[in-house]
Formats: C-alpha cells, structure tokens, sequence
C-alpha cells in the first residue's frame, strides 16, 4: 500500500513538474486579460459617456465589455492547460443558465434590450417632450436599463417601460424643432368671411412669439350649428429648451378675439330656436299672439275647470 500510495504522488509530482510551464503561461494569461479587461471597462465607460450615452447604460455596458474580455481570459488559460473539455462544459453549463433565465426573466430582458436600443439610436434624448401609447405625455428626465421616465405636465413621474417605447408607436414633439399651433373658432352667420380671414390672418402674424418665415394658413372646417367654423394655425419654435406651446395659444387666442372685437365680427354662443306645433308650423310670439290669457288664473290654470257644468255652458 505504501509503495502504491508513494508511486502515485511520485506521479502527480512529475505531472505538476511537466505541467509548471503551461501552469505559468496559463497564469499570465489571466492576469494580462484581467488587467486587459479592466482597462476596457475604465475607458470604454467614459467615451461612451463622452458620445451622449446614458451614464447608468454606460455602466453596464463597460461591465459586460469586462465580463467578455476576462472570460475570454479564462478560457485560454484553460485551453493551454489542455481543459478544453472543461472549456466545453463551462460553456455548455453557462449556455443552459443563459436561457433558463432567459425564460424566467424574458420581460426584464425585453426591457435591457430595448433600453440599449434607445441609447444607442437615440429616437428620443432627455429633455425632448413624447407622447407614449398609452396616452402619457410630458418631458423625459431619465432613460435607464429597464424604464424612461417621463414627468408629465401636472407634475407626476410616469415609468414607462423602454421595450413598449420600442414595439409601440409614440409620438416625439421636439425632435423637428418646431410645432403648429391650431386654433378652433367660429363666426356667425351674418359675417363676411373674406373679411373674417384678412382679420384673423393679420391678428396672427402679428404674435412676436411665431415664426416669422412659416406662412399663417386658415382653413374653413364646416357649417356648424350656430357658427361658420374654421381654424387658423402658426407654427412656434418646440424644442429642450423653448417648450412655449400652451402660452403661444394663450396668446393667439387673445389676440383673435381682439382683433374680431375691434372689426366687430362676432363669435356666437350657441342658439336655440323653439318651433310650436307637431310640424313646426307656430312660432312662439304667434303663440303668444294669438292667446287669450284672460282665461287662467294666476297659477295658469284654465278658469273654466273651477266652475260648475252649467256655469261652463
């Protein structure tokens, strides 16, 4: 048993004699890599940060650059120790892990994808002013691995996913650096609306806040219940930082109804006409007209329904 026992650590010893000049190649391998990596991850973070990239994003970004660069390390370090069947179950395990938690966390994923996705083809940036799908609308504060934030007009934080950002449709209003301003009005009947538009278009161009190389257009919309309707549009600058839209149509509407104060045009309340008569052939002042109001009483009842029948007749 002894001389067994000896003979095989004579054996392992002469292997780990053989085996010390791949042993060190293996372990200078891993320390370049390693240092290698560390490098990467340094500077990769800061360019990625210097080209506008979200810093969180960056972050992981550069951590995964590190994570490849120090497996890839690993991985010859193995394969100069002659384990390349090791080589083959690590990545066969790491290939399992990969998708069971691909299935667990499938939506997460979507999400990082998606996150990456945006930073890097920038549909949208911090500051711009979107619309999302579902109806919330406001100005993005930050965009992360998993959620864009977004602080809508009345002052609460809405986290929208970034893959519905990406499968959905959404609307960007700063991203062309301008937007039209559209205002609904109507006239009354009784106006002139050639004179109406020379009004309103004037009342238009005037506004210091438009602008001034974008043509002032009116259209005529329909003949509405009580009005001529129409809307008159102007365009403004939109963009991070010039985001006047709610007080340029304060304005616009100010100025319109001034100038039509001023012209005398009128913009009417609706108006109700009552017809009497089952085919509408009674105005109400014939009605009236044509009563004898001498035979209620006060409370408008009929004065004959208080006597007797031979008073009646």
């Amino acid at each position: 048993m002894l001389d067994t026992v000896v003979g095989k650590l004579e054996g392992w010893l002469r292997t780990a004699i053989a085996l010390l000049p791949n042993l060190a190649l293996a372990i200078l391998c891993m320390v370049i890599t390693y240092f290698a990596a560390k490098f990467i991850n340094k500077y990769s973070k800061k360019y990625l940060i210097k080209w506008h990239t979200n810093p969180t994003i960056a972050g992981f970004l550069a951590r995964i650059f590190f994570t490849l660069v120090f497996f890839l390390g690993i991985t010859l370090a193995l394969s100069v120790l002659d384990l390349d069947r090791t080589v083959a179950s690590m990545l066969a395990g790491l290939g399992i892990i990969g998708l069971a938690l691909g299935f667990a966390f499938q939506d997460t994923a979507a999400n990082l994808m998606s996150g990456i996705y945006i930073t890097f083809n920038h549909p949208f940036r911090v500051g711009d002013v979107i619309k999302s799908n579902s109806g919330h609308d406001g100005k993005v504060i930050d965009i992360n691995l998993r959620v864009t934030k977004i602080k809508t007009w009345d002052g609460p934080i809405v986290y929208i996913p970034n893959r519905m950002l990406v499968e959905e449709e959404f609307v960007n209003f700063t991203e062309n650096g301008m937007r039209r301003v559209r205002i609904d009005c109507g006239v009354s009947y009784g106006d002139d609306l050639e004179k109406v538009e020379k009004v309103a278009i004037a009342a238009m161009q005037a506004l210091p806040s438009r602008i001034q190389s974008e043509e002032v257009t009116l259209h005529w919309k329909e003949f509405g219940e009580s009005s001529i309707n129409f809307s008159v549009n102007i365009w403004l600058t939109y963009n991070r930082e010039e985001l006047k839209f709610v007080s340029v149509k304060n304005e616009a509407i100010k100025a319109l109804k001034k100038a039509f104060d001023e012209q005398d045009i009128m913009i009417p309340f609706p108006i109700r006409t009552l017809d009497f008569g089952i085919k509408g052939g009674e105005k109400l002042v014939e009605v009236i007209e044509n009563t004898d109001f001498s035979k209620f009483d006060k409370n408008g009842t009929d004065k004959k329904e208080n006597l007797s029948p031979a008073e009646r007749k």
